[in-house]
């Protein structure tokens, strides 16, 4: 059986995004593997499902499968293409739309520039809510990977990150520790790899090797995560533009996120990303 599908990307995080509100379509790992190879299938990082709503408070369901088979909790980039998608599809006419994510209700917003921003919701940092194995919460961690003794910062966005602050993101070590850093021990769940370049108060860098993807042009939640970790640690204002090999996210973290109200779970405030989101082509396929 055929159905429609609809390949996205933002800043080069690309998908394919597929509805269930209209045609019945069968997911499975082996399926969704086939449809994210490059050279057999369509050709993506994530495929993203839209959904109906499963939550009384929410407009859709967004359901996340890593190119691997495996899904995912949370995807930023893919959040901004949901949105997009279910408007320009005739889904629903709101501006803000609320959305049920298996890391909770997340509320992308289009703006008029077409952009759209996405409230992504509070950061996890008790390391028992990444999961990340450590004794005690900390602003960074003593972290032994592939015969080095790093320092990382160990952040969830409703999905596990390690950020890693290097001097240079060009020259970082990507490709030798991202997928070490991604199947350690430590992270039972695997992690998000970030490797963060600070270049000014209001600036960064940033380079992501994705669990079960690879390293991508961009990363929605890493970008936050590099926000939040650099906020902790004194380094980042509130504001943040953070430059991803696939363009430019900018990332808010409120003035009452300050270090001073960090480590009190309660009082932390939501992440707020904003992106440009962009359709390359739609299509049917028979698998």
């Amino acid at each position: 059986m055929s159905f429609r599908f609809t390949k996205m990307h933002g800043l080069g995080n690309d998908f394919v995004v597929i509805e269930r509100l209209t045609q019945q379509v069968e997911l499975d790992a082996q399926r969704v593997r086939a449809l994210a190879d490059r050279r057999f299938g369509v050709g993506c990082d994530q495929l993203l499902v839209v959904d109906p709503s499963d939550h009384p408070e929410a407009d859709f369901r967004y359901r996340i499968f890593n190119a691997d088979g495996g899904e995912v909790e949370q995807c930023g980039n893919g959040a901004r293409c949901f949105a997009r998608y279910v408007r320009d599809h005739g889904f629903t006419d709101k501006d803000e739309i609320v959305v049920n994510t298996a890391a909770g209700l997340i509320r992308p917003r289009i703006l008029a520039d077409g952009q759209v921003e996405v409230n992504m919701g509070r950061p996890w940092l008790e390391p028992a809510e990444i999961p990340f194995k450590a004794d005690a919460r900390a602003s960074d961690y003593e972290f032994e990977v592939g015969g080095e003794t790093l320092r990382i910062a160990a952040v969830s966005m409703g999905n596990p990150h390690a950020v890693l602050r290097v001097d240079d993101v060009d020259t970082a070590p990507v490709e030798r520790l991202g997928p070490l850093i991604e199947s350690h021990p430590r992270f039972p769940r695997r992690v998000n790899a970030g490797f963060m370049q600070v270049v000014a108060r209001d600036h960064i860098r940033l380079r992501v090797f994705e669990r079960g993807v690879g390293e991508t042009l961009a990363c929605g939640t890493g970008a936050c995560a590099a926000m939040v970790a650099g906020r902790i640690q004194g380094w980042l204002d509130s504001v943040v533009n953070v430059d991803v090999p696939g363009g430019r996210l900018v990332i808010r973290w409120p003035a009452d996120g300050r270090q001073n109200n960090v480590h009190n779970n309660n009082d932390l405030q939501p992440v707020m990303m904003t992106g440009p989101v962009a359709t390359v082509f739609e299509g049917e396929i028979t698998p």
